[in-house]
């Protein structure tokens, strides 16, 4: 069991992509319903280039932190499942209260993943002017970071709005599944948005990539240990936790920390899933099946996850007039409603000329 300071050295997983993406973004397209107000090439005109310019940064990054991708896929996440997919987790608190960011669920997101999207957010609005959202940049980041650590490509409908208010702290708690769930408990909570019990398995397979912290599983070493959990990956944890408020990091996947694979499934029907919420998708008879298929199918894992995530990226979306397209990810654009439209429409009207 490595620690994250001792985890693989970043590569990007170039070779394999070809193999891992088969399930292609042109399926995708022709089997998935998309919101209203969102498209598949809905900054065509606007902004051609604002995949391009996501994607060859986040290569560059990965080149030398490939654990950043883990990074943006748990924000994406950690924004769509509150109040939808609105940018709202990329707020900060203001005097009307605190953030989405200071809930304990995300007191743990990385630093440096708000930084990179604010970044790219920069760079295509330099390119563009202000008509492509935060919450699509960060949409396309979760896609990429996927992607570039060895997981399928896919499209994603673009086309999102970026929300005026963060959730409450209660929101924010209600509507993140915590790490001790148990399987029954997350498949309700997760059928209320929607998903089935293959979107439930294929999106905890996101714990393929990235780190944790000692709080969030050390429920499961102390005072006695799991019994679902084995042996010899227990004292390899408890040597990383020695008590139950440790606060060091460990891999969610064992066997390939920094490869987007299917050996997250491998690690549970071994009994070396790392969360209560992990395991027991193993244990619970209603979820065993789609784990042990995706364990001995990589592909249909793939075919899989991009549905739920295609899915997932369009909850309570906000499309047309609705929301803004901010100046900066981390606050509320200043200035009148009507300013902020002449603006867009002004862009909207270039774009038709070019």
């Amino acid at each position: 069991m490595a620690s994250a300071a001792k985890s693989f050295t970043p590569v990007l997983l170039i070779s394999s992509l070809l193999v891992a993406s088969w399930f292609c973004a042109t399926e995708a397209k022709s089997t998935l319903p998309v919101v209203q107000g969102l498209s598949w090439t809905f900054y065509q005109s606007s902004c051609p280039k604002v995949e391009s310019i996501i994607r060859k940064q986040l290569e560059k990054v990965f080149k030398k932190e490939i654990g950043q991708a883990a990074g943006l896929l748990r924000l994406h996440f950690h924004d769509c499942f509150v109040q939808g997919c609105d940018g709202s987790v990329l707020l900060d608190g203001s005097a009307s209260g605190p953030s989405e960011q200071d809930a304990p669920p995300n007191l743990t997101l990385r630093a440096r993943a708000f930084e990179i999207i604010d970044d790219l957010r920069e760079r295509i609005h330099k390119e563009c002017g202000r008509v492509v959202s935060c919450s699509d940049i960060l949409a396309i980041a979760a896609r990429d970071s996927v992607y570039l650590s060895g997981g399928p490509d896919y499209d994603v409908p673009l086309g999102r709005r970026d929300g005026l208010n963060f959730a409450t702290r209660s929101a924010t708690l209600d509507n993140l599944p915590p790490p001790f769930d148990n399987a029954d408990t997350i498949l309700s909570s997760l059928a209320a948005k929607t998903f089935d019990p293959t979107d439930v398995v294929a999106l905890s397979g996101g714990h393929t990539i990235g780190i944790s912290h000692c709080s969030s599983f050390t429920d499961r070493l102390y005072p006695t240990q799991d019994p679902t959990m084995d042996k010899t990956f227990a004292n390899n944890l408890k040597g990383i936790c020695p008590a139950s408020d440790s606060n060091s990091t460990t891999v969610l996947d064992i066997r390939s920390p920094n490869n987007f694979d299917n050996k997250y499934y491998v690690d549970l029907m071994n009994r070396q899933g790392l969360f209560t919420s992990d395991q027991d998708l193993y244990t619970n008879k209603k979820t065993r099946g789609i784990v042990t298929s995706f364990a001995a199918n990589q592909s249909l894992f793939f075919e899989k996850f991009v549905v739920a995530m295609i899915k997932m990226s369009q909850l309570s979306v906000l499309t047309g007039k609705e929301g803004e397209i901010r100046a900066s990810c981390s606050v509320r654009n200043s200035g009148s409603s009507y300013l902020e439209s002449v603006v867009e429409e002004g862009f909207e009207a270039l774009s038709e000329l070019i």
